[in-house]
């Protein structure tokens, strides 16, 4: 069996999962009805399958256990779940758009320019061994590239965007640098000393984005939806503080505990007439004066 072959097994056997428990007949043949779509002998001997389990948990870092009260294999979550299914989620689409031999017809891709990722193995080797960088960095409303020397932390996803968190040395301030504006990496030889009291989860855990409020406590927001865009924002929470105050037909309301900061009041602003404010006070006020200034331009 080819690498490719074996590694669309893994694939198959994870996508399964991750739906419901299994018996080790319904994944075979579940792997038995794929082998015919895919043109390959996927099917194997239950000894063969739970070498895959195995490999799967080395490569993947994904755990499968067998739940003996009810006969079934499960996925056992771990600490790492969001990674996991994160690598899984890339997986299914270079999977798709690898047995797709024509995919210009079928699939849109969103026009966008690169996220940066070409610097992202860089950036963990520097994170992770705590060694400062320089780099190019290009702001959006500045016309030239500034030259940086930077003490890197982490990194962060935010709106299919990655950013870098570091401590740049210009000011001595923690600052977020978009990957796609961040050139020229040079990972330097130079070693620092990571604060013991800096988090990142902390760090941004009141935040809405990337953009953070020194000094400022976090506000309670309570927004009322239209029934309808009140089930995509139950799908898909403005953040993990998001709790449903109420659910009817009529509105649902939820509350979640940020900062107030521009990214966030760009972000009400998006949901137009389908969002309404309840609290606090001062959100509204920002709200009705971008308001104001957008009927002035017409």
């Amino acid at each position: 069996m080819s690498v490719r072959e074996t590694i669309l097994r893994y694939h198959l056997i994870i996508s399964k999962l991750r739906k419901h428990p299994v018996t080790f007949n319904e994944l075979a043949d579940f792997l038995e009805r794929e082998s015919d779509f895919h043109g390959n002998t996927l099917t194997k001997a239950k000894r063969t399958i739970q070498r895959d389990f195995d490999a799967i948990r080395s490569i993947y870092n994904i755990d499968i256990r067998f739940d003996f009260r009810r006969g079934v294999y499960v996925l056992d979550p771990d600490e790492n779940q969001e990674k996991n299914l994160r690598m899984v989620e890339a997986l299914d689409l270079f999977n798709a758009m690898k047995v797709t031999e024509n995919i210009s017809g079928i699939i849109h891709f969103e026009k966008r320019r690169p996220q940066g990722t070409e610097n992202m193995n860089g950036l963990l080797h520097a994170i992770q061994r705590r060694v400062q960088i320089e780099f190019t960095y290009s702001k959006y409303w500045e016309n030239v590239s500034t030259q940086r020397i930077a003490e890197p932390y982490a990194l962060k996803e935010f709106k299919n965007r990655w950013y870098l968190v570091a401590l740049d040395h210009k000011d001595l301030r923690i600052k977020t640098f978009a990957l796609d504006r961040l050139t020229d990496l040079e990972i330097t030889k130079r070693k620092f000393q990571h604060p013991q009291k800096f988090d990142v989860n902390e760090y941004f855990k009141h935040c809405f984005g990337i953009i953070t409020a020194e000094g400022e406590e976090p506000h309670d927001i309570v927004l009322s939806f239209e029934p309808t865009q009140g089930k995509y924002i139950k799908s898909l929470p403005l953040h993990e503080s998001q709790e449903v105050l109420i659910d009817n037909e009529q509105e649902i309301r939820i509350k979640i505990k940020i900062f107030l900061t521009h990214d966030f009041l760009m972000e009400i602003l998006s949901h137009g007439e389908n969002v309404k404010v309840i609290e606090p006070a001062g959100l509204i006020e920002s709200l009705i004066t971008s308001y104001q200034n957008a009927l002035k331009q017409y």
